[in-house]
């Protein structure tokens, strides 16, 4: 034994970050694929589910179609085409029960670095404990960063003047406080993006009166609440394959829809315009608080089930301005056009701060990564770093659907690894000077305040990040995992005393 008394590190086999949608799918996946294989699953907060168990504001629900927001081998049993967080939440933790990997999750536990050895091939992942200065540490073969985009801490507010001048109670949805009465009280939502536009009619009866704030308009497409088809697919078909086939039709929907709006561009503006303009009250200004200066898709459409929001504003429970502040006031806030909007409370629906990898320190025999250097491999994998991957899923369909193509590729990795007896596998970027662009190229502000932060991607493949579900299913699931890019190797063995510790070098 070593006379060294600090405890060993656990080790696993594979690390997984976040306990969210991302980690328990993945984790899911390796149960079923790679049972062999210790796993251990690192999760900063004190509870699974990650978005859906943080986020706490009145309607907070998916902003895409659950078939498909679902995991493809778990089939969705509820009706609602969008789910309500409260039943996204308890799929993600059936999952969990189901799959058996509620035992190794290990709660309380922040990663803040991992260093890869490469004389050892392994991670070593150190976390920290809850809101103390302890750490623990675990070694692993492989890496998986599960941890989302944003950053969990704080959402994203802009300066406005005069908001300390305000009597009233600001809320940012990320921190929705329990406490919140709203109740007869008159309310504005400063924003027009998904959130917004959940909160509004959720928060609309109740209110006294509530207001949507917008400096410009998003494009809001109505979808009806429930998916008649996907009832009737389950009827005839069963749960499993009626799943398997609503989650087809609905991915080719979501796929034709955004390539018929960026190919006509005017005419998929024109029919969203008419379905928006039937379900508000005549004589709306619909061109003024519903017409977007981008084509569609430029950023994400946002949907509202059975058209609640344009329901909130013919009934008079809400309306919709579309101004920029000046100030914020005692009582409100002054509108740049001159007007005034009286408030009690104000909500800033105003985005996220993204975080690329948790804001973990990534090191390679200790020397830090800069990751904004590096090229996303297929969109899970990063140039030049061993045994890691990543989950980011699509900006322009659902998320889900890219996270369970990069569990699947993360399988048929380790596959070929032990196929081979390989220690290490890397993704090398051999295209010297080759152009690239960011990894996450959309409109949205969120990420166009954050792209800085994040690596990069390429324009020649693999390099070239997909936002094409069919197309990744051939990069993902059809091509071999030895392509030609990734590199695998074996790391000779340290000689070792009888007592199993290492031997020194002279």
């Amino acid at each position: 034994m070593s006379a060294d008394s600090t405890p060993r590190p656990e080790h696993r086999d594979v690390v997984i970050i976040g306990a969210g949608l991302s980690g328990i799918g993945t984790a899911a996946r390796l149960h079923t694929e790679q049972p062999h294989r210790s796993v251990v699953i690192l999760e900063a907060r004190g509870a699974s589910g990650g978005t859906w168990d943080l986020f706490r504001y009145p309607g907070i629900r998916s902003d895409s179609d659950v078939q498909t927001y679902g995991y493809d081998f778990k089939p969705w049993k509820g009706r609602k085409a969008l789910a309500p967080a409260a039943d996204i939440l308890d799929y993600i933790r059936e999952t969990a029960r189901e799959y058996d990997l509620d035992r190794h999750i290990r709660y309380h536990h922040k990663v803040v670095r991992a260093d890869w050895s490469p004389t050892d091939a392994r991670w070593t992942v150190v976390a920290r404990i809850g809101d103390t200065e302890e750490t623990t540490t675990f070694t692993a073969n492989w890496l998986f960063c599960a941890s989302g985009y944003y950053n969990y801490d704080n959402g994203y507010t802009p300066q406005f003047p005069g908001i300390e001048h305000f009597g009233g109670r600001v809320v940012h949805p990320q921190h929705w406080p329990e406490d919140l009465d709203y109740v007869g009280k008159r309310v504005v939502v400063i924003g027009s993006g998904a959130t917004a536009v959940t909160l509004i009619p959720a928060m609309a009866d109740a209110t006294g009166h509530i207001t949507m704030l917008q400096r410009s308009p998003s494009y809001v497409i109505p979808l009806p609440a429930e998916d008649a088809l996907s009832g009737l697919f389950r009827r005839v078909l069963g749960d499993r394959r009626g799943y398997r086939l609503t989650r087809k039709k609905n991915i080719a929907q979501n796929v034709w829809i955004y390539k018929l709006s960026r190919r006509f561009p005017k005419q998929v503006r024109a029919v969203i315009r008419q379905l928006d303009k039937r379900l508000l009250p005549a004589g709306f200004d619909v061109d003024t608080h519903f017409n977007p200066r981008y084509d569609p898709w430029d950023q994400r459409l946002c949907v509202v089930p059975g058209g609640d929001l344009f329901k909130a504003i013919r009934e008079g429970k809400a309306s919709v301005v579309t101004d920029t502040i000046e100030t914020f006031t005692e009582t409100g806030i002054a509108l740049t056009s001159g007007g005034h909007l009286d408030a009690d409370i104000v909500i800033t629906a105003t985005g996220l701060d993204l975080l690329a990898l948790g804001g973990i320190e990534l090191r390679i025999a200790g020397e830090p990564i800069d990751i904004t250097e590096r090229l996303a491999f297929k969109g899970t994998m990063l140039s030049d770093i061993p045994n890691f991957s990543f989950a980011v899923g699509y900006t322009n369909a659902p998320w889900t659907l890219k996270v369970d193509l990069v569990a699947e590729f993360l399988c048929r990795v380790l596959r070929q690894m032990d196929r081979r007896g390989a220690d290490v596998v890397v993704a090398e970027n051999r295209e010297e000077g080759m152009d690239t662009r960011p990894l996450l190229d959309f409109a949205s502000g969120y990420i166009q305040r954050s792209l800085d932060l994040w690596p990069r991607a390429g324009t020649k493949d693999p390099w070239n990040l997909q936002m094409d579900y069919y197309k990744d299913v051939v990069v993902l699931r059809d091509t071999p995992v030895d392509d030609g890019t990734l590199t695998f190797s074996t790391v000779e063995p340290k000689p070792t005393r009888p007592d199993g510790d290492l031997v020194s070098p002279d």
